[in-house]
């Protein structure tokens, strides 16, 4: 079987994958479908209500941010976890999203004790899709892709600078 170019050969199924077709001919997923999918892709998911700044989160970005399980936490609750050094630019951001045409992402890091985390908040901004004054979007941990950047851009400025020394030493030494 392929779809769109890429073979399904060996790929599983559920029962259940007989759905209703949309006109595109696309499947239509089920809820049960969309939770599996979001568990495996590690998304935390949030509503933010504009007019009394209360987020409302999922399990998994209660977990991510430390704070214990409730019924919703505020834009603050949240805020008094992001790491200070970013915390003015996110919450400069977040006010913003309502003017953003279009999707919004932002990086920043949290502080969960004493664990640094990085949380990449995505959604849509300018009210476009915006229900009852709630915005919705996702939470991703991106700290090991962020570590990584991070060790990447160590090494390449140790590399850079080990070549400047070698080729400081190289201009000194007489031609032969």
């Amino acid at each position: 079987m392929q779809v769109q170019g890429h073979s399904l050969a060996g790929a599983a199924f559920p029962k259940s994958s007989a759905r209703p077709q949309e006109k595109s001919g696309l499947p239509v997923w089920d809820a049960e479908q969309l939770r599996l999918a979001i568990a495996a892709a590690g998304v935390a998911l949030w509503s933010w209500n504009v007019d009394t700044n209360q987020f409302t989160m999922d399990e998994r970005a209660f977990d991510l941010w430390g704070v214990p399980l409730s019924g919703s936490v505020t834009f603050d609750d949240l805020s008094s976890h992001i790491h200070p050094a970013d915390r003015d630019r996110v919450k400069a951001a977040f006010a913003a999203t309502r003017a953003i045409i279009g999707t919004y992402e932002i990086d920043f890091r949290i502080m969960v004790g004493q664990e640094v985390r990085w949380v990449s908040a995505r959604g849509q901004g300018n009210d476009a899709d915006i229900v009852g004054r709630i915005m919705y979007g996702i939470f991703l941990d991106v700290t090991g892709r962020k570590q990584a950047e991070e060790g990447h851009e160590l090494l390449a400025g140790e590399m850079s600078h080990r070549v400047k020394n070698l080729l400081a030493i190289a201009s000194k030494c007489p031609a032969f």
